[in-house]
């Protein structure tokens, strides 16, 4: 199929009552604009009333959609932005519409405290979650049936997704641009916005130090540079803090605060990103893939593999080619 057959993914984003413009921001931010690259399709969002009557917004203005919730009805995604109070049910309709569209296929997204608002349609029972770090402990005791997960980013049950905080939101956004056309795509998105690429679902929600203030610090994210450019090679802890006249104590300390995260664990999560660009651009055998990003073997690519994203190299290399044939 010709790419400019393939069909633009239909993402509803859901507004309500003293909602915050800048929750609201987020998933409009990167799907909101036509950001294709040449005939390749891309994402047609929607931002739809979750409920009746006037939307006003905590900063003082109001929404006007001119959508409601038939439109969830179709839709590949659906995002829930964020939600005004932990201790109010959301509306029955809401609800309703969320559940249908999640079994129709769509993709379920609730950012912040939107995981309340997924979590009440009883589709994450069972299921890992995670929501805004502060409001974990109640949503845990409000949720029980739920693994509650308050140290990380963004978690994927499926197609199910909850983030943490407001910045988490961006992440966990760029990642639905990820798993639907690639890192490539996903990275290139990231230039275009002026922010990071995206994060790990899997890094803390918040660390002690996230950017570089002090001189060892900005050596350090130029070492990290260094080791991103050279993943084909031995990269022993000790070489990589000698590299930048460091001790070893002093280098586990320092990327501790500005990464939340061990230099080992770091490691291979970069190497499993190469990985995963490596499958989605292009048909070099595992065995190749493996020496390129310094798993060494195809076994240890492997094993790396499924224990980061819970699937093999093979099976991400099918879905994904499968999703962009169907696009």
């Amino acid at each position: 199929m010709s790419t400019s057959a393939l069909k633009d993914l239909k993402v509803v984003v859901i507004a309500f009552d003293q909602m915050s413009p800048f929750h609201l921001s987020v998933p409009c931010l990167v799907f909101g604009e036509d950001r294709r690259m040449g005939e390749a399709p891309w994402f047609a969002l929607r931002v739809c009333a979750g409920e009746a009557g006037q939307l006003r917004t905590t900063a003082g203005f109001s929404i006007h959609c001119t959508h409601g919730l038939e439109a969830v009805a179709d839709a590949d995604i659906v995002v829930i932005p964020s939600w005004r109070d932990v201790t109010e049910a959301p509306p029955a309709p809401m609800l309703q519409a969320l559940t249908a569209a999640y079994e129709q296929g769509a993709l379920v997204v609730g950012l912040c405290l939107g995981a309340y608002v997924v979590a009440a349609t009883g589709l994450l029972s069972g299921q890992r979650a995670t929501t805004h770090w502060a409001w974990a402990g109640d949503f845990a005791r409000a949720y029980p049936d739920i693994e509650v997960d308050a140290r990380v980013l963004y978690v994927e049950a499926g197609r199910l997704l909850t983030s943490a905080g407001v910045a988490a939101g961006i992440d966990c956004c760029m990642h639905v641009v990820s798993r639907v056309y690639g890192r490539n795509v996903a990275n290139a998105l990231a230039r275009r916005l002026v922010v990071p690429p995206q994060r790990e679902g899997g890094q803390a929600q918040f660390i002690e130090q996230p950017l570089p203030q002090h001189a060892n610090d900005e050596r350090l994210s130029f070492a990290l540079d260094w080791v991103r450019a050279n993943l084909h090679q031995p990269l022993p802890i000790d070489a990589v803090a000698a590299r930048i006249a460091m001790s070893r104590r002093t280098f586990t300390r320092h990327f501790k605060q500005l990464t939340g995260t061990t230099y080992g664990a770091w490691l291979v999560m970069e190497r499993v990103k190469l990985v995963q660009r490596q499958l989605e651009t292009t048909d070099q055998t595992i065995e190749v893939i493996a020496a390129a990003c310094g798993f060494g073997t195809s076994t240890s690519l492997r094993q790396h593999f499924f224990a980061a994203l819970g699937v093999t190299p093979a099976a991400y290399r099918r879905t994904f080619q499968l999703s962009q044939r169907k696009r």
